[in-house]
């Protein structure tokens, strides 16, 4: 409607031709009753207002039969809207009610063979009644007068109109200046809400809507909306023109100067900049040592790039690609060292005990210098507890073979693109940290640590651990694929080292490509190796005492790993030891007496009173408390379990925070203990007079475990039938309802702690005793181990006979 050429009509003198009164000089329908009876015209996806003019674009044979019988009779016309603008032959239930008394002023015919005919709208009607059907349609309608008395805001709200109007006006590039102009030449609010709503563009329903109000305030309230939506488009769409105008033009400007600076540069006979850049990559790729199929792709890349003019923004996304190919290691390796008496005296250097560790290592160096280039390369999983070496134990490989060091933390990481990279297609693209860490050391051969693979996390952002599956698996890293390069990766000769504090967070499919190696918690023995091997000579360097003349004893050493550290590695002895250097350097700083020979009272003057002991065991022999052994994160530890008797109704309490798998330990011990009244000679009654309180002291503490159970069957057993448990004993081990005893893990750790807390008797199961082989034999001298296989064993180890009674 509103492209409407007006050409045609050379008989049309202004863009408002409903201002000249010769072509529409059809006078309005007289009406009987307030009702005309006129042809009808149904209009498609077009809605006449009144006082509009509108060309109608003929096609149906009764629309054309319609408008010469209105010629033949000089009659006006009927128009209105169909619901359906499919519906070729509309019925009654397809055409809106309310309409537009039109008359015709001029009849064109059409090169596409369709009739054109332009209307203009006179009044509004509603239509009442169809007489007739054919050939063409005539109604019967109902005149609607347009209201003359207007409410009092209505001036306001055509005032609101105007200045709506005039700001769309002026953003609207389709409509015409003069368009507000003729807008505000009129005084009547209908008219303006008619004439403001056949220019905006608005959908037929809401045309129809609009005709169909008869309040001309109604219709301005609506206007006013639809002109405020209309308006925040239009400045919305102008805001982009001009943010895209303003973009293109600094675009060509850019151009426009960059072209004047390469002509200059030709007539100055200098190089054009980006062609020396392209022969210098291309003479890189050249005498780059590339595979084939590498060297394929990154020659098409080139081409690309040469064929793209030197401004376009996919040239540095292109560059970068290309660098990355140059610079990641495809055929360079290091040679490795294969000397096992080499490799052996580096790693005793460097860490003191992990025999087996040490052994595996040794000979996987072995095999290598055999086998050559048939073995494939371990994917090695070191797993426990903190501060046990196992880091620095891969940094101390690498050393022994001579290969490249290489370290990635994996602790929180969630995204698969930080393993697999990203797409070329996303913006700030990059390969995965794989790939990144072999472009960083250069060789394709170098030791890859993974460092707390079991911290890996997962969101919607992919699994890492399911994309380390290729990365970790021999079969299929020869052919790892990272996103953003999009080709092969040989990660074959990479040896793979991971380290895990512990097992469980790590997926099965995981754990099953990686060869699982146990870092088990130091010794005693061990720690005081690694204070005089290693960590005591380091701080004295790192705190300018190396040359003082200090020296500490072995028993200020047992101090600091017995009364000031409690852990499974080394790390908070080496903050103790560190501690002691301070003060002591402090003491040389303000030139006051400081002490040569470092003893365990001085550490006790230095550090303040002890924080841990070691012996937490009764100080003589007691009924009903004894003596357990527990396996911790920093190693184990003693622990003391105590069952008191009082007048009740046979309630088990159960109280020092215990776990679920403890508490049923409890009940298994109870149970066999009251199974076994006949042989313990405990009078059954008891069991339903008397409350029944187990206690684990260091109630803050959680515990947890089977282990316990035959310490609890124990102390149950001495409770009951009064007889001490000896102070000197400590015991581990699963207890069944039958009282057989089971095997338990940690044996090495809590023999240990017995040990160090001078326990003379330890008692663990039969099923144990191969893991005393773990013990070395002179620390097992001064501890009597007892292997049992039932709790009467345990009870005739650990009890004494009851006392005799006056």
């Amino acid at each position: 409607m509103d492209d409407f050429d007006y050409s045609q009509f050379p008989d049309f003198p202004e863009l408002f031709p409903e201002l000249s009164g010769d072509l529409f000089d059809q006078p309005l329908t007289k009406d009987r009753n307030g009702l005309i009876e006129c042809p009808f015209l149904p209009l498609r996806d077009v809605v006449l207002f009144p006082q509009m003019v509108m060309p109608l674009f003929i096609g149906r044979e009764r629309s054309l039969a319609a408008i010469k019988a209105a010629n033949r009779n000089h009659e006006n016309l009927i128009v209105a809207a169909q619901r359906d603008n499919d519906a070729l032959d509309p019925e009654e239930d397809d055409l809106f009610g309310i309409g537009t008394e039109a008359t015709i002023g001029r009849v064109l015919r059409m090169p596409d063979d369709t009739t054109s005919v332009l209307a203009q709208g006179r009044r509004r009607v509603e239509i009442v009644a169809y007489t007739q059907w054919e050939p063409y349609i005539r109604v019967r309608a109902r005149v609607i007068p347009e209201p003359t008395e207007w409410q009092a805001s209505t001036e306001a709200l055509m005032r609101a109109v105007l200045a709506l109007f005039e700001k769309v006006v002026g953003l609207n590039s389709s409509l015409p200046e003069e368009a507000y102009t003729y807008a505000l030449n009129l005084d009547e609010p209908g008219w303006l809400a008619d004439f403001v709503a056949s220019t905006l563009p608005v959908p037929i329903a809401t045309r129809q809507e609009i005709i169909e109000m008869l309040e001309p305030h109604e219709r301005l309230q609506m206007i006013s909306v639809l002109l405020a939506k209309e308006l925040d488009v239009l400045e919305l769409e102008d805001e982009i023109q001009s943010q895209v105008q303003q973009e293109v033009d600094r675009s060509h400007r850019e151009h426009f100067l960059r072209e004047q600076m390469r002509v200059i540069q030709g007539e100055l006979g200098e190089l054009d900049v980006f062609a020396q850049e392209l022969d210098e990559l291309r003479a890189a790729v050249a005498a780059k040592n590339l595979p084939e199929g590498v060297r394929s792709k990154t020659d098409k890349e080139m081409s690309r790039l040469a064929a793209m003019p030197p401004m376009s923004p996919e040239i540095g996304i292109i560059r970068t690609y290309i660098d990355w190919i140059l610079d990641l290691p495809w055929v360079e390796e290091s040679a490795d060292n294969l000397d096992v008496a080499n490799a052996a005296a580096v790693l005793d250097a460097d860490h003191y005990g992990l025999e087996k560790i040490k052994d595996r290592i040794l000979e996987y160096i072995a095999v290598r210098r055999i086998a050559a280039d048939n073995l494939r390369s371990p994917i090695l999983c070191f797993v426990g507890p903190p501060g046990t070496g196992k880091t620095s134990l891969g940094r101390s490989i690498a050393r022994a073979l001579g290969r490249e060091f290489v370290r990635i933390s994996l602790g929180g990481v969630r995204d698969e693109a930080e393993i697999r990279g990203h797409r070329r297609t996303y913006i700030g693209a990059m390969p995965g940290r794989v790939i990144q860490a072999m472009r960083r050391v250069g060789t394709r051969n170098p030791l890859f640590m993974l460092d707390e693979v079991d911290k890996l996390g997962n969101d919607f952002r992919g699994d890492p651990a399911a994309a380390l599956l290729e990365v970790l698996d021999p079969e299929q890293n020869n052919t790892f694929v990272d996103h953003y390069l999009g080709m092969e990766y040989d990660l074959s000769r990479v040896l793979f080292v991971t380290t895990a504090n512990f097992l469980d967070p790590i997926p099965p499919a995981l754990q099953d490509r990686m060869e699982i190696i146990e870092f088990s918690s130091y010794m005693e023995e061990e720690k005081l190796g690694i204070l005089t091997q290693f960590l005591v000579p380091q701080q004295l360097a790192e705190h300018g005492l190396s040359d003082r003349g200090i020296r500490f004893e072995e028993a200020s050493l047992r101090a600091l790993v017995r009364e000031y550290t409690r852990e499974a590695g080394v790390r908070n002895l080496e903050r103790e030891v560190a501690n002691v250097c301070r003060k002591i350097a402090r003491m040389v700083a303000e030139d006051a007496p400081f002490p040569q020979t470092i003893t365990a009272d001085e550490v006790r003057r230095l550090l303040g009173p002890s924080r841990f002991t070691d012996d937490i065991r009764p100080d003589e022999d007691e009924v009903g408390v004894a003596t357990g052994a527990a396996w911790t994160a920093a190693g184990g530890e003693l622990m003391i379990i105590e069952v008191n008797l009082m007048p009740g109704k046979g309630t088990l309490i159960l109280t020092g925070q215990l776990g679920d798998v403890m508490r049923e330990s409890a009940q298994a011990a109870l149970t066999y203990t009251r199974s076994q009244t006949a042989v313990l000679g405990i009078d059954p009654e008891r069991f339903e007079k008397q409350d029944i309180h187990i206690h684990l002291p260091e109630g803050a503490v959680p515990k947890d475990g089977p282990s316990a159970g035959a310490t609890l069957a124990t102390a149950l057993i001495s409770a009951f039938t009064g007889r001490p448990i000896r102070r000197d004993v400590s015991m581990t081990g699963e207890i069944t309802l039958r009282g057989r005893v089971l095997p338990v893990g940690g044996v090495r750790e809590k023999a240990l702690a017995a040990r160090r807390a001078g326990v003379k008797t330890f008692i663990l199961p039969r099923k144990n005793e191969r893991d005393l082989l773990d013990i070395p034999e002179h620390l097992r001298r001064d501890v009597a181990f007892v292997l049992v296989d039932r709790i009467e064993q345990v009870i005739e180890a650990a009890l004494l006979p009851a006392p005799s009674r006056e």
